[in-house]
């Protein structure tokens, strides 16, 4: 196997163990930077880095295949690390107190969309099998919903809807 899948694999573990910290509260990511919680600027930085890269590596792909496989290993690292960030901060909200507990609306949507997103991006890149074209265009048509996740998403949540 090459070191890159289990670096991914190494990544997968980090999230799961953040989850665990999180949710359990081992680790403590409630607490204001400026005027929002730490948690929130990591699933921003996450979800930005997803809507605003895959559009680049899908354009640079094409034009610019030389630099494939620097663009494939940013593609894959970049989305699993931008995936725990906002695995933390989905964990962060169920994790708090009935009290306190979120209206979770789209982002019960959105966080199984980018779930389904690693799963395909990581199948397709990873392991072999026999119908690779069909679980691509899943992987693709995942990621337009993604897209119109995530803006209804931010809508509701700077309430403009």
């Amino acid at each position: 196997m090459k070191v890159s899948f289990y670096a991914a694999i190494l990544v997968v573990f980090v999230t799961v163990f953040m989850m665990f910290a999180v949710f359990f509260d081992w680790i403590q990511l409630h607490v204001l930077i400026g005027p929002y919680y730490i948690h929130h600027w990591l699933s921003w930085i996450g979800s930005t880095f997803v809507a605003v890269f895959t559009p680049i590596y899908y354009w640079m792909k094409r034009n610019k295949p030389s630099s494939l496989k620097n663009l494939l290993n940013a593609h894959i690292f970049g989305n699993l690390i931008s995936f725990m960030f906002v695995s933390i901060h989905f964990t962060q909200q169920i994790s708090r107190p009935p009290q306190f507990y979120p209206h979770l609306a789209t982002g019960v949507v959105l966080y199984p969309t980018m779930l389904l997103l690693v799963a395909t991006g990581f199948i397709t890149r990873f392991i072999s099998y026999k119908n690779k074209r069909t679980l691509l265009f899943l992987h693709k048509a995942i990621t337009l919903t993604f897209y119109l996740t995530i803006l209804i998403h931010v809508l509701h949540g700077i309430e403009i809807i």
